[in-house]
């Protein structure tokens, strides 16, 4: 047996299995390279039959029969070696079964849902229904649900708006679903009118400082005209707008005192739930951070500084850094920037560092042989694109074939993007992921690679994990993806192969292109894995990222390379100062907006417990020129910002008390010596640190160890209307939106689904060696029969004779 499981091996391509189609059936030998001992065998089984010897009086019919019969026993044995099988398709009969999971949480009560009708005309129509409650009150764990009733191959109908309060997400329901082969199915309902206000906004400010609040009123079946929505700050009205249904407004409010500050936002609604009119919120308002601005001459950026934060001005470091939150370094050369070690401590311990670059600073101030360059996200000297091992993976499935051109254009135009020096590998991917081309140094094979992806053919289903996880194996280390796609992804592992590609140390750069754009999933796949997401006319940024000194950039103004941080977030620069210091980015640092050159003009990174940013554009003048008007002035703010981190780190007492929802568990954390008094009761968690959890029932303001937090209406109140997460499962797994009056088609669905067509594949080895120890037998019985004739023949004279 061994021998024959070896034979593949050795006989290379006559080894792989071999099949032909007849009728609808496959048939075919797995071991095609057998067959060719058949010649052999036929002149060894000639010879051998034919050769004179004991039997050499058998006539010359016997001699013909006896090499047939032996023929057919050889021929047997030897097919049942190359492995004879078929493959047929069968279809079998399941049991129909609607696996009914039924939302009866409050939302659910401002819809037209009947569970009990439904259930009876579907029974109505021959196929049971198994029904489970999933959710009720104010908890919808439809996610869960969705995940605990799947079978493999199975179905499920969701009779629920998808308003998810709590546990898995519906989008990742839908991935466990269809990686099992499970279907989701809904009815769509009809709700009433109902509408819910919120207001988002910082939770912690400084006084005086003007602070964006956003007002969103939302709903479902929403009537026409506007509506009357009031917000007061500690019961005083200060600001009223009418707004329409499904849309938002923003407005600007300071507060002058330090302290806890209650924010109501009430709505004017004559709707079905009244608790959802009001959404209250509190804002705490601690001093001013502390900020060291060190700078050898008046720049304006001062200026900006003292009206956003309490700023000490000095001409270099000085040794005790203990007051301050952040220190600002403006065009200070290394040798007159003071005690450079002195900052480095501070940095490491958590202090803030923003260093403003001019004529004086980065290349130009000494800083590489200096401390300050460790600490710094930029290196100096070297400006210019980065290089890296780069995977172009391009989505070839039939969700993509309408835009396939267009497709291939965008891969192009990526190429186009990236630097000689990268090494570049291409794969495309529908439902499985092929390698078009390894992994090479893109400017010795630009046009091969271009070549391939205009061959590029579409077609097939999408899985976009299986294309995120092939990408990841041709890179075989850490390195980054592009991916190419509009993101319609029929597979259930995007999400999942990109936390797994995470761990490798594989980032992932989403380019969106289509029509109908997948843009929460690309977006998703992107920010998991650290990368950044795309639009199809912003790929240009790739040649920031990876241009290298053969690719350059141009712009008219200053470039967000990278929106996913909180210093470039909803800013779109205007700006583009005429002069960058000579630096590029560090590895492992964020690059985040590009000079209009492509030079780095904002970098960030961690350099212990602190945060450091380098702003490295300036004007003529040495200012930092455009950057000081709005919008861009927000880039310089927003740097400090994220630079100081938590403006009360240090304090004591209540440090943190969020607000929360009814029937949802908040933990508040105490910083202090002793233990708070209770109630509540603080559970010590480290050496000054304590905590505790508490779960309101009621809405309102609630006060806790000196603390005041906000306790809105349940997250059940807070949406209506069969929810896009619901659908979007419902398209992820292959199913259906039924209308409530569909119970015939409901019950026909499960019944088609409950046939399953599969392949079945047989082997006839058995058979063959069957009909070969058959004919052998027989023919050996038969030779024995005609000697013993024989045999008789030749005694019965002899007895005659007697």
């Amino acid at each position: 047996m061994w021998v024959l499981q070896s034979l593949p091996d050795w006989l290379g391509p006559l080894g792989e299995a071999a099949s032909y189609t007849v009728r609808g059936v496959e048939v075919g030998v797995a071991v095609p390279g057998v067959l060719l001992v058949l010649p052999v065998a036929l002149v060894l089984l000639g010879v051998a039959t034919y050769r004179r010897d004991g039997d050499g009086d058998w006539g010359r019919n016997r001699r013909l029969v006896l090499f047939a019969t032996r023929f057919v026993v050889v021929l047997c044995l030897v097919t049942a070696a190359a492995g004879p099988y078929t493959v047929t398709e069968r279809e079998t009969a399941g049991d129909p079964q609607v696996r009914l999971l039924v939302d009866e949480s409050n939302s659910m009560a401002l819809t037209d849902a009947n569970a009990n009708g439904l259930v009876t005309r579907i029974e109505d129509e021959g196929v049971p229904v198994t029904r489970s409650v999933v959710a009720s009150d104010n908890t919808s764990r439809v996610g869960d649900a969705i995940v605990a009733n799947v079978e493999r191959n199975g179905s499920v109908l969701v009779l629920s708006d998808g308003q998810v309060t709590g546990g898995r997400s519906l989008a990742e329901a839908a991935e466990v679903a269809a990686a099992a082969g499970a279907t989701v199915h809904a009815v769509a309902l009809s709700p009433r009118t109902e509408r819910y206000v919120t207001l988002a906004g910082p939770t912690k400010t400084s006084a005086g400082i003007q602070n964006t609040f956003l007002l969103r009123l939302d709903g479902s079946d929403l009537g026409d005209g506007p509506v009357t929505v009031t917000v007061s700050a500690d019961g005083t009205p200060v600001y009223t707008e009418r707004i329409e249904d499904g849309s938002a407004t923003e407005f600007t409010y300071a507060f002058d005192d330090v302290g806890t500050h209650r924010l109501t936002a009430r709505v004017e609604s004559d709707d079905g739930v009244e608790r959802n009119d009001v959404f209250r919120k509190t804002v705490r308002v601690v001093p001013k951070p502390k900020v060291l601005y060190v700078a050898k001459d008046a720049y304006p950026f001062g200026d900006l500084l003292e009206r956003l934060y309490d700023v000490d001005r000095a001409p270099a470091i000085p040794t005790d850094l203990s007051p301050y939150q952040a220190v600002v370094l403006q065009d200070v050369p290394a040798s007159e920037a003071g005690n450079v070690s002195a900052l480095q401590r501070a940095v490491i311990d958590g202090t803030g560092l923003v260093v403003a670059g001019g004529r004086n600073a980065y290349e130009n101030g000494g800083y590489a042989d200096s401390s300050l360059a460790s600490m710094l996200p930029v290196t100096l000297g070297e400006g210019g694109g980065r290089t890296a091992r780069i995977v172009l993976l391009v989505d070839v499935s039939g969700s993509a074939e309408e835009g396939m051109q267009v497709q291939k254009a965008i891969s192009l135009d990526v190429l186009d993007q990236l630097g000689d020096a990268n090494e570049v590998g291409l794969v495309g991917f529908n439902f499985r992921a092929y390698r078009v081309n390894d992994i090479v140094t893109l400017g010795e094979n630009r046009g091969e690679l271009e070549r391939k992806v205009r061959r590029l053919t579409s077609g097939g289903g999408t899985d976009l994990g299986t294309g995120l996880r092939g990408a990841a194996e041709l890179l075989d280390g850490p390195g980054t993806v592009i991916l190419v796609s509009d993101g319609q992804d029929g597979g259930a592992s995007a999400r999942a192969s990109a936390r797994q590609l995470a761990d490798r140390g594989v980032r992932v750069v989403s380019v969106g292109v289509g029509q109908r754009v997948n843009d929460p999933l690309l977006s998703d796949v992107a920010r998991i894995t650290g990368g950044q997401y795309l639009r199809a006319d912003e790929t240009d940024r790739l040649r920031l990222l990876f241009g290298g000194e053969s690719r350059t950039f141009a712009a008219d103004r200053l470039t967000v390379v990278d929106r996913n941080q909180f210093i470039t977030a909803g800013i779109d620069p205007e700006s583009n100062p005429p002069l960058t210091n000579d630096v590029s980015v560090k590895s492992g640092a964020d690059f985040l907006v590009a000079s209009g050159e492509g030079q780095p003009a904002f970098a960030q990174w961690r350099y212990g417990l602190g945060r450091v940013v380098s702003i490295t554009a300036y004007g003529e003048d040495g200012t930092l020129d455009g950057l000081l008007e709005r919008p861009d002035s927000l880039l310089l703010s927003k740097s400090v910002n994220w630079a100081i981190g938590d403006p009360e780190r240090g304090a004591t007492g209540v440090v943190s008390a969020p607000d929360t929802r009814v029937g949802e568990r908040v933990t508040i954390r105490y910083v202090g010596e002793e233990r708070p008094d209770g109630p509540p009761t603080f559970r010590r968690v480290g050496e000054r640190s304590f905590e505790t959890t508490v779960t309101p029932t009621e809405m309102g303001f609630l006060n806790v160890s000196g603390a005041t937090l906000a306790v809105n209406y349940p997250r059940e109140d807070a949406g209506f209307g069969l929810s896009p997460g619901l659908q979007g499962a419902v398209r992820t797994t292959g199913g259906e939106v039924f209308r409530p009056s569909q119970a015939a088609e409901i019950a026909t669905t499960v019944e088609r689904a409950s046939r399953r067509v599969r392949d079945v594949r047989e082997e006839w080895d058995w058979l063959l060696l069957t009909v070969a120890l058959l004919l052998f037998l027989a023919e050996v019985s038969a030779r024995r029969l005609s000697r013993y004739r024989r045999s008789d023949a030749t005694a019965v004279p002899s007895a005659g004779d007697d």
